[in-house]
């Protein structure tokens, strides 16, 4: 139980040191293959979840670091920043 506590602890102290970027990776990265795994089953699930977790925890991540920029597609569907509309 208290190797769990450490462990936590250090975690929660490595990600307070990193930049909105790199926490939402993190963060998406680890829900992603939590629920990768939980879907599939498997460890490829847990693998694809991760990357895909992670791409999108760092764009949230990216957009919350620029203030007052957004994240819009355009017609393509392409992705790109702008000042947001209000």
């Amino acid at each position: 139980m208290m190797k769990k506590i450490v462990l936590i602890g250090a975690l929660v102290g490595a990600l307070a040191s990193c930049t909105a970027t790199e926490q939402g990776t993190a963060i998406g990265a680890g829900t992603g293959a939590v629920i990768g795994g939980a879907v599939t089953n498997s460890w490829g699930g847990a693998a694809v979840g991760a990357v895909a977790g992670g791409l999108t925890g760092a764009l949230i991540g990216q957009s919350v670091e620029r203030r007052g920029y957004c994240v819009y597609r355009d017609r393509y569907g392409r992705r790109y920043e702008a000042r947001c509309r209000y």
